[in-house]
């Protein structure tokens, strides 16, 4: 079946071979009987089944959270209804890692933050990068999203793993936390918006369910965390990923913000960081650009799909590109499409405008409803998101596996072998692609405040002058 945008048939073909490779392999990963995750707990997710030069027998929070936001989408949106026995596996598995006591701490001392468990569900003792405050928050929205398949009685079964996470959260956010790829010790964009997205769900769902007592809480650190969102703003056209760690701050953390707040309903708003707003398309723009220096991208035309990775001055593994960043510039544009068809209309600002101007050099600013120049630009934009998706393609081996990497020199897989992440990314992107749309999170209408705080003693204090604002329509039940 074509997608309803009606792309180009080789990507088309690639998606049509590869998404159910990714879909089996993803599965592979997840214990219990995952023929890839031997000795994993009944819904614990391996990062990879790379035992050495890396070593990711693990479990993280983040990935698993991130995997099975994708699996339960799958299942609430009605693509894969057998899903259920395994998501009840991977709440009741955190609902132990939870308690277990670690080096970060116990559940009410910051244990929430540790990013790592053995995939028996013990701690993790080793030196690593701690604590990474971003798990809860994408664990909370994972588990907020399957309850919104549940009924009330069963939903509010959720609650008693759904509070400790939220309240980490709410209580930390304005501490210092290491970035999703465990380097740079500092306060970072996509945490950031992770944490105000559970926030803000935390509130519609503590509301709905009945479940008060924190609801204030909920909503002032919403509204703290949506401020701080607004100061990574680089006024050269781009979110710097993280407040410290001596780099440009382009980095794939950006993109997968956008797309991991996502909410059609938001339209294109920019406080947000919509994939369709001005501020996410620019930064996108200045992130792609910032990989000419891959040789795998050399002669590629700047309108034309690249190789991306995590960041230009990456040295892991000699500094690659990533399956799963590539994926998220597509779904991105995906996104971005999504809004426009459903809107009829497309903005481009003096912000978006060299995203605009190098596919479509003439354009100017201005809204541009369903017409031809409006067809042109969606055309050009469904075009430039195919071409990353083709990069993916020429890359992928012929037996589907995706590892982390392949090579910047010749486009070898490379680094963990069949990562989860990377088939998760892919199934996502293949459902932006074909313009599946997630449940809506946001709930109400939040402006930004113009000073933000911290709960208690902040270690963080920022002053905006901001008139922007987010509309949408009442509380949910």
């Amino acid at each position: 079946m074509f997608g309803v945008f009606g792309q180009s048939s080789a990507v088309d073909a690639y998606f049509a071979f590869e998404t159910p490779i990714a879909k089996a392999k993803l599965l592979a990963n997840i214990g219990a009987n995952g023929s890839s995750a031997h000795n994993a707990k009944p819904g614990i997710v391996i990062a990879s089944p790379s035992t050495s030069d890396p070593d990711y027998l693990y479990t993280w929070t983040r990935d698993a959270a991130l995997v099975f936001q994708t699996l339960i989408e799958q299942y609430t949106l009605g693509q894969d209804d057998t899903l259920s026995p395994l998501i009840n596996d991977y709440i009741a598995a955190q609902t132990i890692l939870q308690q277990v006591s670690n080096p970060s701490g116990t559940v009410s001392t910051g244990g929430l933050g540790e990013p790592k468990f053995n995939i028996d569900m013990t701690a993790f003792t080793g030196s690593w990068s701690r604590p990474q405050k971003d798990g809860p928050a994408l664990r909370a929205i994972a588990l907020m999203t399957w309850a919104s398949s549940l009924n009330v009685s069963q939903a509010s079964e959720l609650w008693p793993i759904i509070k400790p996470d939220l309240d980490y959260v709410a209580r930390y956010w304005n501490e210092t936390t290491f970035d999703l790829w465990e380097e740079v010790p500092s306060s970072s964009f996509f945490t950031t918006a992770v944490q105000h997205r559970a926030l803000r769900q935390g509130a519609i769902f503590s509301f709905s369910y009945g479940q008060s007592e924190n609801l204030s809480t909920y909503i002032t650190q919403a509204e703290n965390t949506l401020c701080f969102l607004q100061s990574y703003w680089n006024p050269s056209g781009y979110m710097t990923a993280n407040t410290s760690g001596g780099r440009t701050g382009k980095d794939a953390n950006t993109v997968l913000a956008s797309i991991h707040m996502f909410d059609s309903q938001l339209e294109c708003d920019p406080v947000t960081f919509q994939p369709c707003s001005d501020r996410a398309l620019s930064n996108l723009f200045n992130y792609v650009q910032s990989f000419n220096i891959y040789a795998i991208n050399n002669g590629i035309p700047s309108n034309q799909g690249s190789a991306t990775g995590r960041y230009s001055e990456d040295i892991y593994y000699n500094g690659n590109p990533w399956y799963l960043t590539t994926l998220a510039v597509a779904e991105q544009l995906y996104d971005a499409l999504i809004v426009w068809n459903t809107i009829g209309s497309l903005t481009v600002t003096s912000v978006s405008l060299p995203f605009f101007t190098n596919l479509v050099p003439n354009i100017t600013e201005g809204t541009y409803w369903s017409g031809t120049t409006y067809a042109v630009l969606t055309t050009a934009v469904r075009e430039y998101a195919d071409s990353f998706v083709s990069v993916v393609a020429k890359y992928t081996p012929a037996d589907g596996s995706l590892a982390e990497q392949f090579t910047r020199t010749d486009g070898t897989p490379t680094s963990a072998r069949d990562l989860t992440w990377s088939y998760a990314a892919l199934l996502t992107a293949n459902n932006a692609r074909n313009g599946v749309v997630p449940a809506t999170w946001y709930g109400v209408w939040m402006a930004v405040p113009v000073v933000c705080v911290g709960l208690d003693v902040p270690k963080i204090q920022s002053t905006f002058f901001i008139n922007a604002n987010t509309v949408l329509g009442g509380m949910q039940g």
